[in-house]
């Protein structure tokens, strides 16, 4: 089993002119399972909800897969309901705290003594949009983009990027369409990807179980978003392949 422990960022973001105060949540690979380290690194980014359970037991998975993950708390200066309009507004501009933020935990894990190799990032729903926008000029070695928005200048923002994996639901109709452009623009680009669209899986599939406010849950049902089992575990299936290509590690 991984290890984990929360880590304070504050004095590295204060370096960097990042959030303060800056949080994170550490999971590193089980010894037993692949040796004493060092292991390449990956930094996450959570959904809408924050730092919650969900984001957690990705990071703790990928740790599993023999990372050193790394989950960046972009609520950390006041929770989602003072910090999400900004980070909102960041990810729209494609610049701002919040990919400083990104960059913190990056360096966090490039000066870890348990960390060698590749770094990458990997990101879902609003995290995603991050991991898309980080993937070119951030110095990400892989990006893993999981049901993120892609921006309306989305041929000019993958130019230079690092490879890419990325996966969407077929079912989630705010992103109907965007998986298709992604492929486009990645290939036009000659970067390294692979994009998958699941025909029957909804927004949020790659979770084990509902997350967000409890009263919604029900609406989030209805509109077909939460875990899809069958399309979640193809989706890891090829993370964990196209990481271990471009960053190293187990396989």
């Amino acid at each position: 089993m991984p290890t984990t422990q929360e880590i304070d960022l504050n004095e590295l973001s204060a370096e960097r002119g990042g959030s303060q105060p800056l949080r994170g949540y550490l999971a590193r690979p089980s010894q037993e399972e692949h040796g004493s380290g060092p292991w390449p690194g990956v930094v996450v980014v959570h959904e809408i909800f924050g730092l919650d359970e969900q984001a957690r037991q990705h990071t703790e998975r990928l740790a599993a897969a023999g990372y050193l993950a790394l989950a960046v708390d972009l609520f950390s200066a006041g929770g989602a309901r003072r910090c999400l309009v900004s980070t909102m507004r960041a990810l729209n501009r494609g610049e701002g705290r919040p990919f400083t933020d990104i960059g913190t935990g990056r360096e966090w894990l490039s000066r870890s003594p348990d960390q060698a190799g590749g770094i990458g990032v990997i990101g879902f729903c609003l995290g995603g949009g991050f991991a898309l926008l980080t993937a070119a000029g951030h110095d990400f070695d892989a990006a893993s983009v999981n049901y993120g928005f892609p921006p309306k200048d989305l041929d000019a923002r993958v130019e230079g990027a690092c490879p890419v994996v990325a996966s969407y639901g077929g079912r989630d109709r705010p992103l109907r369409g965007a998986a298709a452009a992604l492929d486009t623009a990645l290939t036009g680009a000659g970067v390294v990807h692979d994009v998958k669209e699941y025909p029957d899986a909804g927004h949020s599939f790659l979770n084990s179980a509902p997350n967000g406010p409890r009263m919604l849950r029900p609406l989030f049902r209805v509109a077909g978003i939460g875990p899809d089992p069958i399309a979640a575990d193809d989706a890891w299936r090829r993370i964990e392949t196209f990481f271990h290509a471009n960053l190293g590690g187990d396989t």
